[in-house]
C-alpha cells in the first residue's frame, strides 16, 4: 500500500480485482494548489515494483471518472500494471471565469503550462504530470523505475500524444482513444490555446500533436482508436490530419476505426483492454 507521509493524503481505498483502487491528494508545488489523483495497485504490487500506466481523461472529467467508468482495473490486474489517473485541471482556483463553461478552465487543463495571465498562476499541468507527480508516485507507491506509459481520451488523448512528443525520454508506450489530434484546427483547442498561451500560434503549435510530428517529433508505436459515430470527429478531433502527418514522417501508427461507436465511455470500455495490452507489451518486457 501507499506509504504514509506529509506530502500525500489518502482520500479513499477500495478492494478491486485482487488489488486496491485508491484516491489521493497532495500539495502540488508546480500548481500551487492541492491536486487529486487515483492509483490502482494490481495484486502484483504486493510483491514488488510494477510498471506505471498513466491515463489522461477528457473535458469535464476528474481523477475518478476513468477509474469508475472504464473497467480498466481488470486488465491492469491481468498484466500487472499500476493505473494512475490525474485530475484534469486545478480546482477551487478562485480565478474569475474558471468555472463559467464546461470546455474551458476547471476540468479543462489541456495538459499544458499556461503562459498568459491569469491562467499561468495555477494551470501548469505539463509540469505537474511530467515532473512532480512521477516523484510523488515513486516516493509513495511501488513503481518500476523507467517503465511508464501514457494514454488518454479526447482532451486526454491530446495530452498523451503531446506530452509524449514533448518529453520523449519519459514514456515507453503511448496510445489514444478519440484524441483531439490537431487542436489548432479545433474550436476546443483554439479557445483553450488563445486563453492559456496568448495569440502567438507558434506557441500553440508546441502543444499540437500534428504539428509536433510534422516538426520531427517521434513517439513509440502508437495505437489509436476512433469511433465513426463520434459527433466530435469532423469538427474537433481531426484524426486525418494527424494520420497524414505520421505517414509523411514515418511515425509508426495503428488506427482502428469503429462503426457505430461514439465519443463516450461505452466506447472506452470496448477498447480499453486492447490499450492496456498494448502498453503491457512495452512496459512489462
Amino acid at each position: 500500500m501507499a506509504g504514509v507521509g506529509t506530502s500525500i493524503e489518502t482520500l479513499s481505498e477500495h478492494a478491486c480485482f485482487g488489488g486496491v483502487q485508491g484516491f489521493y491528494r497532495h500539495q502540488a508545488d508546480s500548481i500551487g494548489l492541492p491536486m487529486k489523483f487515483g492509483v490502482y495497485l494490481p495484486p502484483q504490487a504486493a510483491h514488488g515494483p510494477v510498471p506505471v500506466l498513466l491515463f489522461l481523461a477528457g473535458l469535464t472529467c476528474t481523477e475518478e471518472t476513468f477509474a469508475m467508468k472504464a473497467g480498466a482495473q481488470q486488465h491492469a490486474a491481468r498484466h500487472g500494471l499500476m493505473l494512475v489517473t490525474p485530475d484534469t485541471s486545478p480546482r477551487d482556483t478562485g480565478v474569475p471565469g474558471a468555472t463559467a463553461v464546461w470546455d474551458f478552465g476547471e476540468g479543462a487543463g489541456f495538459y499544458l503550462d499556461a503562459t498568459a495571465a491569469p491562467w499561468d498562476r495555477h494551470w501548469r499541468m505539463d509540469s505537474w504530470i511530467t515532473a512532480e507527480l512521477p516523484e510523488v508516485l515513486a516516493r509513495h507507491f511501488p513503481c518500476r523505475p523507467g517503465h511508464i506509459g501514457v494514454f488518454g481520451h479526447s482532451m486526454g488523448g491530446h495530452g498523451a500524444l503531446t506530452l509524449a512528443l514533448r518529453h520523449p525520454d519519459l514514456y515507453r508506450s503511448v496510445s489514444a482513444i478519440a484524441p483531439i489530434a490537431a487542436p489548432m484546427q479545433a474550436p476546443w483547442g483554439q479557445k483553450a490555446f488563445l486563453a492559456y498561451l496568448g495569440p502567438d500560434r507558434n506557441a500553440w503549435a508546441a502543444h499540437d500533436a500534428t504539428e509536433l510530428v510534422t516538426w520531427g517529433g517521434t513517439l513509440p508505436p502508437v495505437l489509436l482508436d476512433q469511433g465513426l459515430a463520434d459527433k466530435f470527429l469532423a469538427e474537433q478531433l481531426h484524426l486525418d490530419r494527424f494520420e497524414a502527418a505520421c505517414r509523411k514522417a514515418g511515425q509508426a501508427l495503428t488506427v482502428r476505426r469503429h462503426a457505430n461507436s461514439d465519443h463516450g465511455y461505452y466506447f472506452i470500455q470496448t477498447v480499453v483492454g486492447d490499450h492496456v495490452a498494448h502498453h503491457a507489451a512495452a512496459l512489462c518486457a
